[in-house]
């Protein structure tokens, strides 16, 4: 695993180099020079996404959870947003690390059950503003067949393994492989432990999706309202940098950006793919290579800029600075098994069918 990641990492920053070097290194500084201060509500504008979504997360809990502060909640959130884009785990790092924070001692399969909901419905959330921004402006987009086709083959595998995923939640079977393993190997303390505490989030989760399917769709209606931010700043980065800032191009740059962020998940700190496919959707809605590479490193540099503040935010949450007022106190065993629990989840079913 972590030699597929160095030749990830490695393949993304070559390509990245790559296509700086054919755009002309010194029209990329001019064009990021003149977004000036613009560059202040670009980077504000990730900001106010992720305390959106923070919202859509806050629905995703269940109990005492969901009467942790917005704050305290956007910390940890934030925390497990440095945490994933700094680590090459494919997204897994934050989420375990989002569990470990909210578990207590008592309540660790409640804190593990939101954290995957969220995940789902999240990634649902994103399909769902990226098919129905390219739909409404399907005329508007220029790709070649060759890459088109691909793209829609490789969002509808994605789909279709989040739907999957969310079944395998709403009918408790997360567990399912730990147990059939388990049955198989008679006297194993680790499968037995690992198997009582997937049990535990699978009878959570089947609750959570009997006395709240409501929420599902609350929680998906707060993360779509948080990528429309989005389009704000794509529009306001064409604005700056040229004559035509049209609402559907802005929209286009931003959903084609997104689809391209779901099929590279997995390469780590989207090296190279973040700024490869800002440049592609620019082309595709008619913009220069140059503006669609400008647009690319202004988000990633965003992107940066919150995932230092997350890890300033996780630092000083696992400090005991801001502890969630919980009947019952943080207790390092319950960290450990919301980690071990949550991990087992992913892995048991497939972690790469998950963004």
């Amino acid at each position: 695993m972590k030699k597929l990641n160095t030749t990830l990492l490695t393949a993304g920053l070559v390509f990245l180099a790559w296509l700086v070097w054919r755009t002309n290194p010194a029209q990329l500084w001019r064009e990021l020079r003149s977004l000036g201060w613009g560059l202040l509500p670009f980077f504000l504008g990730e900001g106010i996404a992720e305390m959106i979504h923070t919202l859509g997360w806050r629905r995703c809990l269940s109990g005492p959870y969901r009467s942790i502060p917005w704050l305290v909640l956007f910390r940890m959130r934030m925390a497990g947003y440095g945490i994933n884009y700094v680590t090459p785990t494919a997204n897994l790092g934050g989420e375990v690390s989002r569990a470990a924070l909210l578990a207590s001692d008592r309540r660790g399969p409640e804190a593990v059950s939101g954290v995957l909901i969220e995940k789902v419905c999240f990634g649902l959330a994103q399909i769902a503003f990226v098919v129905i921004a390219c739909l409404a402006f399907v005329r508007h987009i220029h790709l070649p067949a060759p890459i088109l086709i691909p793209m829609a083959v490789g969002g509808a595998l994605v789909g279709a393994g989040l739907i999957a995923f969310l079944l395998l939640q709403r009918y408790g079977m997360l567990g399912g492989l730990v147990r059939w393993l388990a049955k198989r190997a008679s006297r194993n303390k680790a499968l037995e432990t690992a198997t009582l505490h997937v049990t535990r989030v699978d009878e959570t989760l089947r609750t959570f999706y009997r006395e709240h399917p409501r929420d599902l769709w609350l929680a998906a209606a707060w993360h779509m309202l948080g990528f429309s931010v989005g389009i704000f700043q794509a529009w306001l980065f064409l604005r700056l940098l040229t004559q035509n800032a049209s609402l559907p191009s802005a929209i286009l740059i931003f959903s084609l950006g997104m689809w391209f962020d779901l099929l590279t998940f997995a390469i780590p700190l989207n090296a190279g793919a973040l700024e490869g496919g800002r440049t592609l959707a620019a082309k595709a809605v008619g913009y220069s290579t140059v503006i669609g590479l400008t647009y690319g490193v202004a988000v990633r540099a965003s992107q940066l800029f919150w995932a230092a503040l997350g890890l300033l935010a996780y630092a000083s949450l696992m400090a005991g600075k801001a502890r969630p007022p919980l009947p019952d106190s943080v207790m390092p065993d319950a960290r450990r098994s919301a980690r071990q629990t949550l991990t087992l989840s992913f892995d048991a079913q497939g972690k790469n069918d998950v963004p």
